[in-house]
């Protein structure tokens, strides 16, 4: 399918909606293609067979997320249960929230079905322990809406746990180690795993502050490096697909601008991340080179398989690596340093 790409140039390609092609991400997405770091790979294997929990820290976008992904596909789990954490999540949210307001709602409207358990949703780790229990063991537990599909083991992703207040890691330092939970409104009944299918928990910290020591001990702990030329060139060739022979000039290309960009000497705030290094090489291989009457590009002819053939495409599709605006400037004085150098 031919791409519709965007031209802003007062012409109207189409008088219905175009048709787009399935994002390009679902194939940097997909957890078939993730190469862990050896040492995640051992720290992994620590903690399913201690039956604790694995943070991964490292700078972000280096797959911290889709690593969970990648465990679980390759051990026959359903998607990870993901918690999403934030500046406001309290332990009980990695649990369950309770609508009080609605609750309260209802009682002001006359509703007299008011059974807690339609106030109640559970969320990430709450769900992956009711799941490790037949339906008929926890159906007094269950809100309507809740789909048990039989009893199972779940891969449970907590994310970005360092964005929590401080309190989260503290208050969830028993039920961590034990997995278990209580519900008031449920009479304060302790919620039990069933040890034979413990939740695999994975948790990721982009390490922007410092987490209790007393919930690091109860964790497999492990860095993710930023992989150096050699395992990066290993990376991309895996997860776009590429053939490492014919693509060897293309990823030699690339590579040596992306560490150009990330080197200490760039001034970034923020340098590129490999994700961001995924999304380039992806822009480069199908966006076209841009037309410009007051800036022609010298060589418009596009390399199938080498695009940065053309360097100027470097600038083009800069906005998928530099993602601050102070650091725009620089990246441009940066890329036109290095494609003048390649014209020597």
């Amino acid at each position: 399918m031919k791409f519709p790409f965007y031209h802003s140039d007062g012409r109207k390609r189409s008088d219905v909606s175009a048709t787009l092609p399935v994002s390009r991400r679902s194939q940097i997405m997909n957890p078939k293609n993730y190469i862990a770091d050896p040492g995640l790979v051992d720290a992994c294997n620590i903690a399913l067979l201690l039956g604790q929990p694995l943070l991964v820290t490292g700078e972000p976008g280096t797959g911290k997320t889709q690593f969970a992904y990648s465990v679980a596909w390759e051990l026959g789990f359903e998607k990870p249960l993901k918690f999403e954490t934030k500046s406001t999540s309290t332990a009980r949210d990695l649990f369950y929230t309770y609508d009080t307001l609605r609750q309260f709602q209802d009682v002001q409207n006359g509703i007299k079905d008011r059974s807690s358990l339609n106030y109640l949703t559970y969320h990430a780790l709450g769900k992956a322990i009711l799941l490790t229990k037949e339906k008929s063991e926890v159906a007094k537990l269950l809100p309507p809406d809740f789909e048990h599909p039989g009893k199972r083991r779940s891969v449970v992703l907590i994310d970005e746990v360092d964005k929590a207040p401080r309190d989260f890691s503290n208050d969830i330092l028993n039920e961590l180690e034990h997995l278990y939970f209580r519900v008031p409104e449920l009479g304060n009944v302790a919620i039990e795993t069933n040890p034979e299918l413990q939740p695999i928990i994975i948790i990721t910290s982009n390490s922007e502050k410092d987490l209790p020591d007393a919930f690091l001990r109860r964790c497999i702990y492990y860095n993710v490096p930023f992989p150096e030329k050699d395992r990066l060139r290993e990376i991309v060739t895996n997860r776009l697909g590429l053939d490492s022979h014919s693509s060897n000039d293309f990823l030699t290309t690339a590579l040596d601008l992306f560490y150009t960009l990330r080197h200490p000497s760039s001034g970034l705030r923020k340098k590129p991340t490999t994700a961001e290094l995924l999304g380039w090489m992806i822009a480069l291989r199908e966006i076209p080179p841009r037309e410009d009457a007051e800036n022609p590009l010298k060589n418009p002819a596009k390399d199938a398989k080498n695009p940065l053939t053309n360097p100027e495409l470097a600038l083009q599709t800069l906005s998928n690596l530099i993602k601050r605006a102070e650091d725009q400037d620089k990246a441009q004085i940066i890329v036109k340093t290095w494609i003048s150098n390649r014209k020597k």
